[in-house]
């Protein structure tokens, strides 16, 4: 499997006053923190490296999952430092961890789906860049993707249209490439170089028909906490 980068540098307001003093990836779900659940969920998916990309509370991340061994697995840091600088920007940072291409998660999702497929896929459309996607129709959050055919259209988080019935699902696979344009010195939102590559025609997609969890929101973290005690149960 490739490297895979994890997006965990965010502030996480929307769950405060939870994560006043707790990065998002470490909020607890179903009794242990949620950055644990999903390695240990890229082990069980084959995965053997992975580069955490952390801001907020860094340290802490780092406390709890230290150099991967918890989970079977080479964990390395990509710190944004003292200024924020957008998750496209923590991705830019990262590259000399990563290699030439690499899967990304954001920190705050939970995704049961079988990679493998995903970076079959991603080999088969020989594209600088792939983004799985899952029919929302509104369901989840604002419906943000234009899909037709394996390729996606249009993406655009910032200013979605009604004709669009897909979401980004939370798993992409991109070259190193792709961030070549984008200068060190700017912050900038992955959302940017997905949208940038779909009006270029560079962007695969991939459907999967499973739906998400996360915890970036208080209705999310309940329902991905439901998620995990019930499959304990099964």
């Amino acid at each position: 499997m490739l490297p895979v980068a994890i997006l965990a540098g965010g502030l996480a307001k929307r769950l405060r006053p939870i994560t006043d003093a707790l990065p998002k990836a470490l909020v607890p779900v179903a009794g242990r923190p949620f950055i644990l659940h999903q390695l240990d969920y890229l082990k069980s998916q084959g995965f053997k490296q992975v580069v955490m990309c952390t801001g907020y509370r860094a340290e802490q991340i780092k406390q709890v999952v230290g150099d991967g061994a918890v989970c079977g697995l080479e964990v390395e840091y990509s710190d944004d430092g003292e200024k924020l600088i957008g998750t496209g920007g923590a991705l830019r940072k990262a590259l000399p961890l990563l290699g030439p291409e690499f899967f990304v998660l954001y920190g705050d999702s939970f995704l049961p789906v079988e990679f493998n497929r995903v970076e079959q896929a991603w080999h088969d459309k020989a594209l600088p860049g792939l983004m799985t996607v899952l029919r929302n129709q509104g369901r989840w959050d604002t419906s943000n993707v234009l899909f037709e055919s394996g390729h996606i259209i249009e993406y655009d988080k910032f200013q979605p249209r009604p004709e669009m019935q897909f979401i980004d699902y939370g798993i992409g696979v991109l070259r190193t490439e792709v961030f070549n344009r984008y200068p060190d010195s700017e912050a900038f939102d992955l959302a940017t170089v997905y949208h940038q590559l779909a009006v270029r025609g560079l962007l695969g997609g991939f459907e999967v028909f499973e739906r998400f969890y996360e915890i970036g929101s208080t209705r999310g973290l309940a329902e991905t906490e439901e998620y995990f005690l019930t499959m304990e149960t099964t």
